[in-house]
């Protein structure tokens, strides 16, 4: 038997201490290509998912730059931690990744609380950022009482509980019929989650409010919204694009919450033309 494909695939079980927390991730290298450039992108993934979801997108992005992808505190293989400062540890975070590998200038893609992320990375590091890619995400998602009502069903009966519910969110009603093992292999990676890292990022979200942050973010910005996302409306993303100045705003027919994985090929060339 032969194990020469081992050092190939340990590019997968990569992780690091910063802040404190130990961060899974995975650094993605350009392939050569005239298309190349001089791009790094870095993904911060949704509530409740790892950085797989990323996977067809990179395997597309990659040839237009290095990607760097990476499971927030709380989530996948990243330690979970209490939180002290709400989003802004997550921020601190992705920060410090980028200062260890040298990311001087990076095109920057969340995804719901990732775009939150995203945000306030933007505002409060702007020269870290050359772009901004908005996917499904607001300035201000859901209210106090209807994240409560979430932790409280965590904390009582466990992921499980929600699952059914969240997924009816994050996948439009045909993905959900056409690509049922899919569907049931994204179902199990929400309910194998972190249950208290799961909560501390709800926590989070509820506690933050970016409307201000997000008028004062002058970084060319793309905000993205799938034409069935139950969580992040359309009408919402664009009510997010309508505070930034300048900023584009986009809709990927058919998508739900999680156009990474229920149209990558859409999300790709969007993303693509964006940095040309």
């Amino acid at each position: 038997m032969s194990f020469h494909h081992l050092k190939t695939y340990k590019k997968d079980m990569d992780f690091i201490k910063v802040n404190g927390v130990l961060i899974h991730y995975r650094l993605v290298q350009s392939a050569p290509s005239p298309d190349r450039g001089d791009h790094t992108f870095v993904c911060i993934n949704s509530l409740g998912t790892d950085f797989r979801i990323w996977d067809c997108v990179a395997a597309v992005l990659k040839d237009y730059g290095d990607i760097l992808l990476f499971d927030k505190r709380g989530h996948g293989l990243s330690e979970t931690v209490l939180s002290t400062h709400g989003l802004l540890d997550y921020v601190e975070d992705t920060v410090a990744l980028l200062h260890h590998f040298a990311i001087k200038k990076c095109t920057l893609i969340g995804l719901s609380v990732g775009g939150m992320i995203a945000q306030l990375l933007a505002y409060h590091h702007p020269g870290l950022v050359e772009k901004l890619i908005l996917c499904d995400t607001r300035h201000k998602i859901g209210n106090e009482t209807a994240w409560n009502e979430r932790i409280a069903d965590v904390k009582a009966e466990g992921l499980q509980s929600i699952a059914g519910s969240v997924i009816q969110k994050w996948f439009s009603e045909n993905f959900r019929l056409n690509e049922k093992d899919k569907v049931a292999g994204y179902r199990n990676m929400l309910e194998h989650s972190p249950v208290l890292g799961y909560i501390e990022t709800c926590k989070a979200i509820r506690d933050a409010d970016l409307t201000e942050i997000a008028r004062q973010i002058k970084i060319p910005a793309l905000c993205i919204a799938g034409s069935e996302d139950k969580s992040t409306t359309p009408e919402e993303v664009k009510n997010l694009a309508d505070l930034m100045e300048g900023s584009l705003y986009k809709i990927i027919e058919g998508s739900g919450h999680i156009p990474c994985v229920d149209n990558p090929g859409i999300l790709s060339e969007l993303i693509i033309d964006f940095i040309k």
